[in-house]
């Protein structure tokens, strides 16, 4: 909920409480628990992700799930959407290292968490609340699902990778399926549906 610092009744902080807040939240600050919601422990590591990040998905972790592994097709497919992401989440003056700085301290390198306030709302206001919210196959290995807090033009851009993931991986099946039938088969790439009516054309041969 946003607060609205021009009622009457909003009284911010005084800078004493806001310092101790952020010691509160200083490395090697022991996680705090209320009810079912609770912040982890922060360790060596963490320091070591903001200055030194080790990879693509370290680097760029500040906008949430970033695709970990940089071998794998999901990577590949993600790849252009988590630098368009970056271009417009990170301003020309900010150097990342301070917004995972940000990412740790004030959303506890999550997506869904609250370490502190200050700094998770310095994060949005700085980013513009960009974020990768989550991404992951459903029903097959190329039914990639992408969920982005982003612009129309970056979510048009998710749209578009899981278009052609699906594509990409249907057709491949498609044309598995048609090779074991015929492995001489002519294969025309680029649509779904013509190797889809092919497959079906095989399939009533061999039934007949």
């Amino acid at each position: 909920m946003k607060i609205n610092k021009n009622s009457v009744f909003y009284k911010p902080k005084p800078f004493k409480e806001r310092v101790l807040d952020f010691f509160k939240s200083i490395p090697f600050w022991r996680g705090r628990k209320k009810g079912m919601i609770h912040t982890r422990s922060l360790k060596w590591s963490d320091l070591r992700y903001i200055f030194w990040p080790r990879g693509f998905a370290e680097k760029y972790g500040y906008l949430g799930s970033v695709p970990w592994r940089e071998d794998g097709d999901i990577f590949k497919a993600m790849y252009p959407l988590v630098l368009a992401m970056d271009y417009e989440a990170k301003p020309w003056w900010c150097p990342r290292w301070f917004l995972r700085f940000l990412h740790v301290f004030g959303s506890d390198k999550s997506i869904v968490r609250v370490r502190n306030w200050y700094w998770h709302n310095l994060s949005r206001r700085i980013t513009k609340g960009l974020l990768i919210v989550d991404w992951k196959t459903k029903w097959t290995h190329y039914d990639l699902r992408i969920s982005v807090h982003a612009p129309k033009h970056l979510q048009e851009l998710a749209s578009a990778i899981e278009d052609r993931f699906y594509s990409q991986g249907r057709q491949q099946e498609l044309v598995e399926h048609i090779k074991k039938l015929d492995p001489n088969a002519s294969i025309i790439w680029g649509s779904i549906r013509r190797l889809e009516k092919q497959l079906q054309e095989l399939e009533n041969k061999h039934e007949q």
